[in-house]
């Protein structure tokens, strides 16, 4: 189960915009930063296949400038 997070830098005046795009997204939590315009994205998917598609719906996203993975690791699932 890959849980990552990601410091998603939006451009300009598009901070609003950018934390609804990313709320909107499956396996998503959005925590805004207070006194920055930085945007703190913790994913939880099921599949690697899952968390790189996300990654790419992510980047997709035209208010993002910048997207920095900040931590990830995998949890192997019992079997």
């Amino acid at each position: 189960m890959p849980i990552k997070s990601y410091l998603a830098h939006p451009h300009q005046g598009k901070k609003d915009e950018l934390i609804l795009a990313i709320s909107a997204l499956k396996h998503c939590e959005v925590v805004p930063a207070q006194n920055r315009d930085i945007i703190v994205i913790v994913t939880e998917t099921d599949t690697r296949e899952e968390e790189d598609n996300l990654k790419l719906k992510l980047e997709a996203i035209s208010s993002l400038k910048l997207l920095a993975m900040v931590s990830g690791f995998n949890t192997p699932q019992k079997n």
